[in-house]
C-alpha cells in the first residue's frame, strides 16, 4: 500500500476504536494482532489492553514473543490461562476443532475484559482470512461479536505488513504461526503428550537454523515442513541424519521430510511416506 493509503487505512481503524472507549485486545504477538494492538495503542493509550491467552497449544517461544513485542509497542499486556484440553469436543480433534479453540479463547477474553470493565474484544482476523476454504474459527469470533477492525477495513495480509512496516514493527516480516494442535491431523487425539512433543521436534529444527518450520504427528510419524526458501538446505544429508536422530529420541517413530515444504493446512493428510 501507499503511504497515503496506509495513513487513511490507521486513521479509519483508530477512529473505530475510539468510539469503543476502551479495548482489550487479543495478543498473539503475531504481525496481525501486532498492528492492532499499535493501532490501538496510538488511539487509545491506556485504554487499550493487549491480553494473551496461555494454553499447551502456544508454544513458550510464542508466549516470549508476545511479551518483547508488547513491550516494543508500549502497551500494557496480560496473560490469562486456560487449557483447551479441558474440552472433549477439542480433544477429539474433528474438522470444527479451530471453531472449539476459538470459542473458549474468547469467552475467556470475555471474561477477564468484563473484569476490567471493558466491553470490546478486538483481534487480527484480516480481509485475507476469508479467503481460506475452511475457517471454522471465524465462526467463532462471529458468534461472539469480536471486532476485527482489520477485517472491518479490509485490510489484507499484505496490508497488514505494509501497516506493520509503517510502525517499524519488528514481527512485520514473522512468518504467520498457528497453534500446536493445527500439527495434529484430523481424528487423531490432541494430547499434552503430543502437543509437548510437537513443540519439542520444532524447537529443536529452528535451532537447525531454519525459519520457517512445522513439525506434523501423524500418530508417531514425523513430518518436518520448512519454509519454500529453505527447501533446498532441508535436502542437506548431515542436517536429515541430525533430524531424524533427535526427533527418534524425543518419541517419534519415524522421520520424514517433506518435499513440498511448508503449506498452510498441512496436516491432513499425510501425502507422502518415503523421505526423498
Amino acid at each position: 500500500m501507499q503511504t497515503k493509503l496506509i495513513e487513511k487505512k490507521i486513521n479509519s481503524i483508530q477512529a473505530a476504536l475510539v468510539s469503543k472507549v476502551r479495548v482489550l485486545v487479543s495478543f498473539s504477538g503475531g504481525v496481525d494482532s501486532s498492528v492492532v494492538a499499535a493501532i490501538a495503542h496510538e488511539a487509545l493509550g491506556e485504554n487499550a489492553i493487549a491480553c494473551t491467552a496461555k494454553s499447551e497449544t502456544l508454544p513458550k517461544s510464542e508466549l516470549l514473543d508476545s511479551i518483547s513485542i508488547a513491550e516494543e509497542i508500549g502497551i500494557q499486556h496480560e496473560i490469562i490461562n486456560f487449557s483447551e484440553l479441558d474440552n472433549p469436543d477439542f480433544v477429539a480433534n474433528d474438522s470444527f476443532r479451530c471453531y472449539h479453540c476459538q470459542h473458549m479463547r474468547f469467552e475467556k477474553m470475555y471474561e477477564f475484559a468484563r473484569e476490567l470493565g471493558i466491553t470490546t474484544v478486538c483481534d487480527g482476523t484480516n480481509a485475507s482470512d476469508l479467503n481460506a476454504t475452511h475457517r471454522p474459527g471465524l465462526r467463532a469470533i462471529r458468534e461472539l461479536e469480536v471486532f476485527s477492525p482489520l477485517l472491518e477495513f479490509d485490510v489484507t495480509k499484505e496490508g497488514v505488513r505494509d501497516i506493520a512496516r509503517f510502525y517499524g514493527l519488528s514481527v512485520a516480516e514473522k512468518p504467520s504461526m498457528a497453534c500446536l494442535s493445527s500439527r495434529i491431523p484430523t481424528g487423531i487425539l490432541v494430547t499434552s503428550q503430543r502437543l509437548a512433543r510437537i513443540e519439542q521436534a520444532e524447537s529443536i529444527i529452528y535451532d537447525l537454523g531454519f525459519s520457517q518450520v512445522r513439525v506434523r504427528d501423524h500418530n508417531g510419524i514425523a513430518r518436518i515442513e520448512v519454509g519454500q526458501h529453505e527447501l533446498d538446505r532441508s535436502k542437506d544429508p548431515i542436517f536429515r541424519k541430525k533430524a531424524e536422530e533427535y526427533l527418534l529420541n524425543i518419541g517419534f517413530n519415524e522421520v520424514i521430510i517433506d518435499p513440498s515444504g511448508y503449506r498452510t493446512g498441512g496436516a491432513n493428510p499425510l501425502s507422502t511416506k518415503n523421505n526423498p
